[in-house]
């Protein structure tokens, strides 16, 4: 009996322990490798596009006039306030035009003095010409009144010129505006005497609107598109406005255009440059004369580029790059240099780049060289780069 059941005993220790090695192996843990993870991708495009140098030039006002006091006298009125608009032909300043106006009179009465002198000098003449001819008078009286006749014209246009040179004066007692501009700040207030030693500089007027873009072109750049013109048998003289975008110092892109309107006849000899002048609509004033601007200049029209996604530049110590997916779909990191901006987002890859190549702008944090992805292709966008 007791032998039965000691053989029972094993027979459940020995099931048991299959149970556990049963229970074991079916819980052992095995290397699930993780998921590829998806990227977002653009391929590279080839297309045609227009080359630009990027350039520093500066502002410069349109007109700058000083307002000065050519006649002195006492300064009667102000016709505007400091810093204001004002109009062509708006009054600006006011000298006491009384003595120029008495001067003015006095000058016209002398005028008509000789103009009346004349009259009798030219009478006297034609009588002593009558008597002369019917010889009742000599030759020398005839000569004695043609030449106080002649004296007599004489000193009526000199009296003409001084009636010119008093309503002149006169005229300079009123200062108004050149040209529509901005007056700054005056210099004399009214009541001052002006004029006293020579010309009184009063303020000084500006007109923004069209202002001068000025910049230099490099000798370089300067052949290189004369080399280009040649080539496509194109004059200066044939080629249409060349246009100008113009940008601040603290704005992201070229908002201001305008079109090149004066271009030095030689290359300056100590800078070796060529002096190039712009203008542009400045109707809001954003733009201020003195102001340090960004210039892009069209050097080339068409040009084949290789174009990729700005947002999947990425910089290292080594320059920039871009991360590709291959064939395989094996992450690449590819060096390349950069050229200029183009519309649509995207940046012209001087080399490194091929057409149709994809590259990555989505999901950069989990793109590692090296490592296979699984490539979601997308339009290109402006916008960052999205997890």
């Amino acid at each position: 009996m007791a032998r039965d059941i000691a053989a029972k005993l094993r027979y459940v220790l020995a099931a048991g322990a299959l149970s556990l090695l049963a229970l074991t192996g079916c819980n052992e843990n095995k290397y699930q490798p993780p998921p590829v993870p998806d990227v977002t991708v653009v391929k590279s495009q080839q297309r045609k596009v227009t080359l630009y140098s990027e350039l520093t030039g500066s502002t410069a006002a349109y007109n700058r006039v000083d307002l000065v006091a050519r006649v002195q006298g006492f300064l009667q009125t102000l016709g505007y306030k400091d810093g204001a608009r004002v109009k062509k032909g708006d009054l600006l300043f006011q000298i006491d035009p009384q003595d120029y106006k008495i001067a003015l009179a006095i000058a016209k009465a002398a005028q008509e003095q000789q103009e009346a002198l004349l009259v009798q000098a030219d009478a006297d003449l034609k009588r002593k010409q009558e008597l002369v001819a019917r010889q009742s008078s000599s030759v020398a009286s005839l000569d004695e009144a043609k030449a106080k006749r002649d004296s007599t014209y004489a000193a009526l246009a000199q009296a003409k010129g001084q009636v010119d040179q008093a309503q002149r004066s006169l005229d300079y007692t009123t200062i108004v505006a050149p040209f529509d501009g901005i007056v700054s700040a005056r210099l004399a207030d009214i009541g001052a005497f002006v004029g006293a030693n020579g010309p009184t500089k009063l303020a000084t007027i500006v007109q923004v609107n069209p202002i001068y873009v000025n910049f230099n072109v490099d000798e370089q750049q300067v052949l290189r598109i004369r080399q280009r013109l040649a080539e496509l048998g194109v004059t200066m003289r044939e080629i249409q406005p060349v246009p100008v975008d113009v940008g601040l110092q603290t704005e992201a892109d070229y908002p201001h255009s305008g079109v090149i309107d004066y271009i030095a006849p030689e290359i300056d000899r100590n800078t070796g440059t060529l002096p190039v002048r712009a203008v542009l609509d400045n109707k809001n004033t954003p733009l201020l004369p003195g102001l340090f601007v960004r210039v892009r200049l069209p050097i080339e029209r068409d040009a084949e580029a290789v174009l990729a996604p700005e947002i999947a530049l990425g910089t290292s110590q080594a320059g920039q790059y871009l991360l590709i997916v291959n064939d395989k779909n094996i992450v690449e990191e590819c060096r390349v240099d950069v050229g200029d901006r183009v519309d649509g987002g995207f940046r012209i890859i001087k080399s490194g780049l091929k057409p149709d190549e994809k590259v990555i702008v989505g999901g950069l944090q989990r793109a590692i060289p090296g490592n296979q992805v699984h490539p979601l292709e997308t339009e290109a966008t402006a916008s960052r780069d999205q997890p």
